[in-house]
């Protein structure tokens, strides 16, 4: 099992070195590394959020997130400023973390283990859809830019005009086909980030912001989802 395994795995990234040229290969090296550095700083800041009570998340630190990342996004790279571009996209993932604390209090009154799945959940989804978008071909997912758009619209209007109407269908409705649009928007993100690269576009820190946005937008919906199952589950059982 583990020597067809290792076959299958040298298959795979013997086509990807066939598939991507070396500038690019680097490239994606440094996007990923960058990502993981941006998740390691969100679970810290949702760790501040659960387990202490030096900060707390709320609509301030949502919107210090969004400021972060307009300053982030007004320091073009100059390649003299990637330290100061890597601090700023750490405050963001640290401040998004910690503004998903209050969905993680209410995911972990449920049942603690909701979180763990959630995550493993969707490292699971986001490196299924990265691999498929890795292995495709060239430009094949980046079509996808409208159709995802025009959903991410429909669903923003959507989300508006449930706050009257507060309807658990559109709510529900948005809920899982957000979840949808953004598995699409990881395949659209990482070709895209290859084409730019091939353009010659270098800043792979604002393309590890992408995908980071990608994957945390898909964790707090499988965190809803999961906390959603829970929760009618004890109502069963009450």
């Amino acid at each position: 099992m583990a020597q067809k395994f290792m076959h299958y795995s040298e298959q795979f990234f013997g086509t990807l070195d066939q598939k991507l040229e070396k500038p690019v290969k680097n490239h994606l090296k440094d996007v990923y590394s960058v990502l993981a550095i941006g998740l390691l700083a969100a679970a810290t800041g949702a760790y501040v959020h659960v387990c202490t009570d030096l900060l707390r998340g709320n609509l301030l630190t949502s919107l210090g997130s969004m400021a972060i990342l307009l300053l982030l996004y007004a320091t073009p790279d100059n390649g003299n400023n990637q330290k100061l571009r890597l601090g700023y996209f750490m405050g963001f993932a640290g401040l998004s973390g910690l503004g998903t604390g209050p969905l993680l209090d209410m995911a972990v009154r449920l049942n603690p283990s909701i979180v763990v799945t959630a995550f493993f959940g969707t490292c699971v989804v986001f490196i299924c859809f990265t691999i498929a978008a890795l292995y495709a071909p060239d430009r094949k997912f980046l079509y996808l830019g409208g159709i995802l758009m025009s959903a991410v619209s429909t669903m923003f209007w959507m989300g508006l005009l449930n706050l009257f109407f507060a309807s658990r269908f559109i709510f529900q409705l948005n809920l899982y086909a957000g979840l949808i649009v953004m598995c699409g928007f990881v395949l659209y993100d990482t070709q895209l980030i290859i084409e730019k690269r091939r353009r010659n576009d270098t800043d792979f820190i604002w393309h590890a912001v992408e995908l980071f946005i990608d994957f945390l937008d898909i964790f707090r919906r499988l965190l809803i989802i999961l906390s959603q199952k829970e929760s009618n589950e004890k109502k069963r059982k009450d």
